[in-house]
């Protein structure tokens, strides 16, 4: 054989699995359809926000955490309902995660040099309902060195085992079918790729230049989702959700294609959840962009005030970092808005430079630098927006910027060619939120959640802006950003065990084949069922690839 498990995909999950399985002594084939410069896929791109449960982090700013919160809070977002069949696997897989997030998590990423910054972000606040939707208190962990730097040990653990011999990898190398032999996985086929020395991220070519074939003992899928294909997104776009938008940014690199997926069931392979997914509705087009339709979302904080495209304030709970699910589901069900795929931030200087930052390592680099000083003079110390914000400001097409408002809506109407929004309108609705600000107190919803996350002193040091009324001259100038649907994440896919095997279609495992990672819904076909609490997809990621490189090593001990 050519080793004794196969890994398809070099992205994190597939890393991590890698890892477990070469420490253990077994020879690794790592298969890739990208050359050398993406390994660790789209998790180098990520902003490495990281899910911890009571964490030292936590605990110094005062946030009290437990299990038994994170697991209800879990619960709620996830709204499990097909417990007997797609979820069955998916909500042990959950569990598991919480109490690997709630234990031993942190000092396993600190033993592979993995820290944290001394802040911890409050995402995903949910959808006001102590039962429902969102985290309860602050849990998003951002690693020093962001994606990148969670990444970067398993990426040199990779190619150490080459080093040692115990890992060969394929890059270029794109697999076709998954091949069995006396009913157990046992290798794959696929086309070897004409070679392409593009820069990471960059989309690459697709030239058959040969075939190949490769066995092994075992298999491990990790091929990642289908953010990248919209024609797949559409396709599985799922009704409660309305309509797919007919333009979308995009939040992955080309190679997140989905083809591992099909390619996975034409084996035998069950698929489920397939109708859950995870899509952002604050994306901008990057005006620097790296891979086609590249999308950057906004990583907001509570104080900018949401319209729909036609200049209405969106309801409770699409407010900025509530709700994300909840938010695109209004934008795409309600009747005469889902013909327009877009949404709009209204706020002022003052928000935008306190309370904007942008997901991806690339967007952050003081933190993907790991420069402490930077980070202090960018983010703590310093005036203005942080330097890649200020950059979008500037340059971004979805951007605009004016003294008055009724100048602001003729530039915001500007950028889609018709007069959709009415300044007296929008006026009326902003001058109502601003006359909540007279009094400590007040029936605003979204004023009560800005006053509510300054209680809490991270968000005060370094995220949430002093309360203002919007049309205070001396907060200006005003601001407004055209928001896209930026496609993200799969939720459902290939269903697991909890050794990470695959099943079938009749609910077995196939001997020799495991999932792991975003292809496996990130662990059991759904870990995160319908809503996912942020920090939980890198970590899925580690999670599941751990466990898959575990089992297949005791299979090919």
């Amino acid at each position: 054989m050519d080793a004794d498990v196969i890994v398809v995909g070099a992205g994190l999950a597939g890393l991590v699995a890698a890892h477990e399985l070469t420490s253990r002594g077994r020879r690794v084939a790592l298969v890739d359809q990208e050359n050398a410069a993406n390994l660790g896929g789209q998790a180098f791109w990520s902003f490495g926000g990281l899910f911890l449960v009571d964490s030292p982090e936590q605990r110094r700013l005062g946030v009290k955490d437990s299990f038994d919160l994170a697991w209800s809070d879990w619960q709620g977002s996830a709204g499990f309902d097909r417990t007997d069949d797609e979820d069955s696997w998916a909500v042990r897989w959950a569990r598991a995660y919480v109490e690997f997030a709630a234990g031993e998590k942190r000092s396993w990423l600190e033993r592979h040099g993995i820290k944290f910054l001394p802040t911890v972000g409050w995402a995903e606040r949910g959808d006001l309902r102590a039962h429902g939707h969102g985290n309860s208190v602050p849990r998003f962990h951002i690693a020093w060195g962001t994606g990148t730097g969670v990444v970067e040990p398993f990426v040199r653990y990779a190619v150490q085992a080459a080093r040692d011999g115990l890992l060969t990898f394929h890059h270029r190398h794109r697999v076709d079918r998954l091949v069995f032999g006396d009913g157990a996985a046992r290798g794959v086929r696929g086309t070897v790729l004409a070679d392409d020395d593009s820069p990471r991220g960059v989309a690459s070519n697709r030239d058959p230049a040969g075939e190949f074939e490769l066995t092994a003992q075992a298999v491990i899928v990790t091929t990642g989702g289908i953010g990248a294909n919209h024609d797949i997104v559409r396709r599985h776009w799922p009704e409660r959700l309305g309509t797919p938008p007919a333009e979308m940014v995009t939040g992955v690199p080309a190679y997140v294609d989905g083809r591992m997926l099909d390619i996975s069931a034409e084996a035998g392979v069950r698929l489920v959840n397939r109708d859950r997914m995870w899509h952002y509705t604050e994306g901008l087009r990057n005006w620097d962009p790296i891979w086609p339709g590249h999308g950057i979302r906004i990583l907001p904080g509570p104080s900018s005030m949401w319209f729909d495209a036609l200049g209405r304030r969106l309801p409770d709970p699409c407010l900025p970092g509530y709700d994300t699910l909840g938010t695109l589901k209004h934008l795409r069900t309600t009747g005469d808005i889902a013909e327009h795929d877009h949404s709009w931030f209204i706020l002022t200087r003052r928000i935008i430079e306190k309370e904007f930052a942008l997901s991806g390592s690339e967007q952050n680099p003081d933190i993907t630098a790991k420069d402490r000083r930077a980070f202090l003079r960018e983010r703590v110390l310093g005036k203005g927006a942080p330097g890649p914000v200020a950059a979008f400001l500037r340059n971004g097409a979805d951007f605009v910027t004016a003294a008055t408002l009724e100048q602001l809506v003729e530039k915001m109407n500007g950028l889609t060619g018709k007069p959709l929004l009415d300044a007296e309108v929008i006026r009326r609705q902003i001058e109502a939120r601003d006359a909540q600000l007279s009094n400590p107190y007040g029936k605003d919803a979204q004023v009560q959640g800005i006053r509510n996350a300054r209680r809490y002193i991270g968000d005060r040091l370094g995220r949430v802006a002093t309360p203002h009324r919007i049309l205070d001259p001396a907060a200006g100038p005003l601001i407004g950003v055209k928001l896209h649907v930026l496609t993200r994440k799969t939720l459902g896919g290939i269903q697991t065990d909890l050794d990470s095997r695959a099943l079938g279609a009749d609910g077995q495992p196939l001997d020799g084949l495991y999932a792991a990672g975003e292809v496996a819904g990130f662990g059991g076909g759904g870990v995160h069922g319908y809503n996912a609490l942020e920090g939980t997809f890198l970590g899925g990621c580690l999670f599941s690839g751990r466990a898959a490189g575990r089992a297949a090593a005791r299979q090919t001990g």
